[in-house]
């Protein structure tokens, strides 16, 4: 029998960022933020009453300084997750079309990686299980 704990719920939206040759976006988490060093979809945590869609739009551009508008985020799938202290729920929207140059305006690493080929990044155990969707749809 296990104990179900009261975990805080952190809702936190991300992108997979799809070019023209079927690559998704990874970036690398900075030092000094938490999970340092592994690779993630583009995306944050959403500020107080904002729809996920608009804190993506948000995080996108702040993040990679591009413009994304709302009709080109997809809803693919969504991951839930519990870690130790905070129980995480984020839905992963596909983009195929954005504008501006993608840009590393947070100092992150970028990598454009092949569905099939993104196990290799390692990834917070939130996002591992959305790998699967991707080489699916891609």
């Amino acid at each position: 029998m296990t104990l179900d704990l009261q975990l805080r719920m952190v809702l936190v939206v991300a992108c997979a960022l799809v070019d023209a040759d079927g690559r998704v976006l990874l970036a690398q988490r900075p030092q000094g933020k938490a999970l340092a060093g592994l690779w993630e979809f583009p995306g944050g945590k959403l500020e107080a009453g904002e729809r996920p869609e608009t804190g993506l739009i948000r995080e996108l551009r702040e993040e990679l300084g591009i413009d994304v508008r709302e009709p080109c985020l997809a809803p693919l799938t969504f991951a839930s997750h519990g870690y130790e202290s905070f129980h995480l729920l984020m839905p992963l929207y596909v983009c195929r079309r954005w504008e501006g140059i993608v840009t590393p305006n947070e100092g992150q690493k970028l990598a454009w990686v092949k569905p099939r080929d993104m196990r290799s990044y390692p990834m917070p155990p939130a996002d591992e299980p959305l790998i699967a969707h991707l080489i699916d749809l891609l």
